[in-house]
């Protein structure tokens, strides 16, 4: 079983910063793959970003790209997603992921544990 809890989600205005972090327990932190899914309601959940186990690779959908940046700091088992130049329409409950597994990155049911998610709005 892998424990991951997101913070630092709030409210920011619109090209302003927030950090995300992913906590994440239970099982050896360099041995799943980890990604940003974000979420409004009526709607599917959203890949965000994407990090492989080592670090090596990250992905991004074009939506985020050159705005949000995903790393992972061993030491800490924990995940980031720092969000730069933030958007009214990324106002979301984001949600980190993790998995053992390989498929397609951004697909939401190829992950095996989910954290609760932590809410980030952006105003106009």
């Amino acid at each position: 079983q892998v424990q991951l809890v997101e913070s630092g989600g709030g409210l920011v205005q619109a090209g302003g910063s927030l950090r995300l972090s992913c906590a994440a327990s239970g099982r050896t932190f360099s041995t799943y793959d980890m990604a940003w899914f974000r979420q409004t309601p009526g709607k599917e959940r959203e890949f965000v970003a994407y990090i492989t186990r080592i670090g090596d690779i990250t992905q991004y959908p074009d939506s985020v790209k050159g705005r949000f940046t995903i790393s992972r700091a061993y030491a800490k088992n924990t995940v980031y997603l720092q969000m730069n130049s933030l958007k009214p329409e990324d106002t979301a409950v984001y949600y980190c992921a993790a998995r053992y597994s390989g498929g397609n990155v951004a697909t939401y049911d190829r992950y095996d544990y989910w954290g609760l998610g932590t809410q980030v709005t952006v105003s106009s």
